[in-house]
């Protein structure tokens, strides 16, 4: 069997890596010049935490992820209002949870794939045609490529969803927010942000940064927009929307990169009937992004890359392992897409009142025996989709 997969992001990569593993013949379709050193830091837990232990990968993030020991909300002159402990917060996913910047989980996802993997970057889609008993991919540059199923990983603005799918207004439900994330350098700030993520505790809008082990800072950032267009100069969007606000935000600001180095989109989710047409099927955000807001998308998109794997080299044809894939991780990801509309409004507070709420929900989370509702309701359910999977089948690992 031969893989053609389009998108060369966590996704794809985890999919590669599995397929590999697994004696399938991959290409991998990356329309960027490289890889991508954008992005911000992300929660690392659930199903996708279970496949890369699985894959053999968990000691390779590990080793690059970075320790948090709570995430604190600070006012205009630093003063902490409220926090979530991420020692507890660890400690209720039994440990499972690490923080990593995703282009260093990209990264290791990249770097460990077998020598048979053939990824070409620069190698954007233009054209899919099924031919009924294989799939014709052609390239930007027009090349192309046929195998016997192509997959569509390239993200919530999917190239190949448009090509066979259809239009992407017919899928993307838009949340209401912006959101980006650049990374910059400044002694004084990484020294009062320590080993916290320290988050403005404000209305609307909010900056929060993380400090790096090169001793740079990692700025994430989130507003209220009712306009899902994004702006043409992130920097300046940064700029008006974010530079009242206090604390360490002006400074950062002002040490922001020019907008080709700032990572900056609409926070949106993708719901479609269905996940796969004839010979092409879809992976992670690019069919289930669940947003940000879920704080579980590359876990998500490594676990259903992982199940789609499996499905592929254990049943007798590829539409029943479409089938298969979609029918164990849709429900899931339709839960964790639910979690995160229902806290949407708490993730990012619209008035006051809801702030001074937040801040005491979080207070009387901090009491012994309660971070385990704190954990849920941030999580959702747990999900044991890898786990699932190896009872009902036999697994073969690396």
């Amino acid at each position: 069997m031969k893989v053609a997969i389009c998108g060369a992001g966590i996704t794809g990569l985890a999919l590669a890596h599995r397929l590999a593993t697994l004696d399938v013949e991959v290409v991998v379709l990356e329309r960027a010049a490289g890889p991508r050193e954008q992005g911000y830091m992300i929660d690392f837990f659930g199903p996708g935490f279970d496949a890369v232990e699985e894959m053999g990968l968990l000691p390779r993030i590990e080793a690059v992820a970075y320790r948090v020991d709570e995430a604190s909300l600070l006012d205009d002159h630093g003063r902490r209002r409220a926090a979530i402990d991420y020692v507890q917060f660890a400690k209720s996913l039994r440990g499972r949870l690490c923080s990593i910047m995703r282009p260093d989980l990209e990264r290791v996802l990249r770097t460990d794939l077998p020598s048979t993997v053939d990824v070409r970057f620069g190698a954007g889609v233009a054209d899919v045609e099924d031919l009924g008993d294989r799939v014709r991919i052609t390239s930007v540059d027009g090349a192309v490529v046929e195998a016997d199923l192509l997959v569509g990983a390239d993200g919530i603005h999917s190239t190949v969803r448009r090509l066979v799918f259809g239009e992407e207004k017919q899928f993307l439900n838009y949340l209401g927010f912006h959101t980006a994330a650049f990374v910059f350098e400044d002694e004084e700030i990484r020294a009062r942000v320590g080993e916290r993520f320290c988050l403005t505790d404000t209305v609307g809008a909010q900056m929060g940064f993380y400090g790096l082990r090169d001793g740079k800072l990692a700025a994430f950032a989130v507003h209220r927009a009712t306009d899902p267009d994004l702006p043409d100069d992130a920097r300046a969007a940064l700029r008006a929307t974010y530079g009242s606000l206090g604390w360490a935000v002006p400074e950062a600001l002002d040490l922001c990169p020019p907008s080709d180095e700032v990572y900056y989109d609409q926070v949106a989710q993708i719901e479609m009937p269905s996940w796969s047409r004839g010979r092409v099927v879809l992976a992670g955000d690019s069919c289930y992004a669940v947003s940000l807001l879920a704080g579980q998308g590359a876990s998500l998109g490594i676990a259903g890359a992982f199940v789609l794997a499996e499905r592929l080299t254990r049943t007798p044809s590829i539409e029943t392992a479409f089938a298969e894939y979609e029918k164990l991780v849709r429900p899931v990801v339709t839960e964790k897409q639910q979690v995160a509309r229902r806290g949407a409004r708490w993730f990012l507070p619209a008035n006051r009142l809801l702030l001074q709420a937040r801040r005491a929900f979080l207070r009387v989370a901090r009491f012994p025996g309660l971070e385990r509702a704190l954990a849920a309701a941030v999580t959702g359910k747990s999900t044991a989709l890898v786990t699932n999977l190896r009872h009902g089948t036999e697994i073969r690992s690396r």
